[in-house]
């Protein structure tokens, strides 16, 4: 266990470093995810897979999208482990540079026009990469909050992390939107495409300067150097964190799954999958389209951290299952406001939906990261976070976009939003409320006895 002193609360000035680092990596980070999403729904299906349906076309394209998910398990598992052996902030500055070096590179991608079926293998390739460092990047930036802060404001801190989602959104939306409004549409298909993804080496640079200034989670540190401490005295091993995991966390693994389906899902639907309803089925233009989700977005970064402040007060669970029951009841509002076409409606119906949202979303980080020992921390968050975007994040756009071409109506979509709100409901009743644990605990992480003749300085 570490010692009291060892794992005090940072001072204000260095925890609101600590949490503009993290949010400003986020940021980035999620940037380059969304764009990769917008330019799914909008783009990546007349350039990389052209001669099929429009609709078929979109579903292609989303399945690229959805693979970046198919590789964020992988990122969870590797970045899990060395971060819960090495520290949050080493794997935070990879997680960091793969990202922005595989989105740069989309920008660089020639098109099916050029090198034929060449072009969609190679963007699918850097979506894996995307996918594989989105995967360790989450739960190293929120841990890295929640270990440095105030245990009494442990929500609130820890919800600014997540403001980086709706911050990327905003920022993709905004460039596409920007671009789309000023370009011609084939100006936009012929080069502005490329711009936003080419503007990431920029940001990933600021990034870096920035995730490198802060310093390593002195929960970590002090847990790092008591594990030390018993291996020398005992001649112990540590165990390999996503065994530690799965042995003494797998309850706690299957509630953050369960919990992450309808935030996972309600998400993809809200903001991605929106963008070819509104075109596709309900006669929107694309720059109303992109417009209403630009502005929901902001409303949604606003109220992240207040949904993350009343978690401190009322509990995690408690305000997550405000979330998930609300967005069960609204989706269905949600695609009648759509259908209307106009942009007070679309703007409504996405706003209110990434509130309910951001009731799930703002919790999350603090609650994860209360479920689990110090020592496989990383692991735990990482492994129950990723491993549910395969179910719910991953093919969300593909199966809402599957069930419009299959029904040509929203209502398949509606049960499909429904069906994971009430598995995280049940999620949700089967967990404790972790509001008050302490979070410098490492005894679920015991170590093994060493071998017979092993070195235990070789354990690491």
């Amino acid at each position: 266990m570490s010692s009291p002193t060892a794992a005090r609360p940072q001072p204000p000035a260095d925890l609101k470093k600590v949490v503009t680092a993290s949010l400003i990596g986020t940021t980035i980070e999620w940037y380059d995810f969304f764009l990769y999403g917008a330019a799914a729904a909008l783009v990546f299906n007349k350039l990389f897979f052209p001669g099929s349906d429009p609709l078929v076309g979109t579903l292609l394209s989303f399945l690229t999208y959805a693979v970046g998910f198919a590789a964020r398990p992988l990122g969870a598992l590797v970045f899990g482990h060395f971060g819960d052996r090495l520290g949050r902030k080493k794997l935070l500055v990879y997680s960091l540079l793969m990202m922005g070096g595989a989105t740069f590179l989309i920008g660089l991608l020639p098109t099916h026009a050029t090198i034929g079926s060449a072009a969609p293998v190679l963007l699918t390739v850097l979506r894996l990469v995307q996918g594989f460092a989105l995967g360790g990047e989450w739960g190293g930036a929120v841990l890295l909050v929640a270990e440095h802060g105030d245990a009494r404001r442990r929500g609130f801190w820890a919800s600014w992390p997540q403001t980086g989602a709706p911050a990327g959104q905003l920022l993709a939306t905004g460039v596409l939107a920007a671009l789309t409004a000023v370009l011609s549409e084939g100006a936009f298909l012929s080069w502005g495409w490329r711009v936003p993804f080419l503007l990431s080496g920029v940001l990933v640079l600021v990034g870096l300067w920035i995730r490198l200034s802060v310093d390593e989670s002195p929960v970590f540190k002090a847990a790092l150097a008591a594990t030390e401490r018993r291996r020398r005295e005992q001649a112990v091993k540590e165990q390999a964190p996503v065994l530690a995991v799965l042995r003494h966390h797998w309850r706690d693994v299957l509630v953050a799954m369960g919990t992450r389906m309808a935030e996972n899902i309600s998400y993809y639907v809200v903001t991605a999958f929106v963008l070819v309803y509104a075109t596709a089925h309900a006669g929107t233009d694309r720059q109303t389209a992109l417009n209403a989700v630009l502005l929901a977005s902001a409303v949604h970064f606003v109220t992240i951290p207040m949904w993350g402040a009343l978690s401190d007060r009322l509990g995690r669970r408690p305000v997550y299952l405000i979330g998930a029951v609300g967005i069960g009841a609204w989706i269905h509002p949600f695609f009648l406001l759509v259908d209307r076409g106009t942009f007070p409606a679309v703007v409504a119906a996405v706003t209110v939906a990434l509130l309910f949202h951001g009731a799930m979303y703002a919790p999350q980080a603090a609650f994860f990261s209360e479920l689990f020992a110090t020592r496989v921390r990383y692991s735990g968050a990482s492994i129950g976070a990723q491993f549910s975007s395969v179910a719910a994040g991953a093919p969300a756009p593909l199966i809402a976009t599957a069930l419009l071409a299959e029904y040509d109506s929203a209502v398949p979509i509606v049960l499909y939003v429904i069906a994971a709100s009430l598995i995280t409901a049940v999620a949700l009743a089967c967990a404790q409320e972790t509001r008050h644990r302490d979070l410098t605990g490492t005894e679920d992480a015991a170590p093994e006895p060493a071998p017979t003749g092993a070195d235990p300085a070789r354990t690491l």
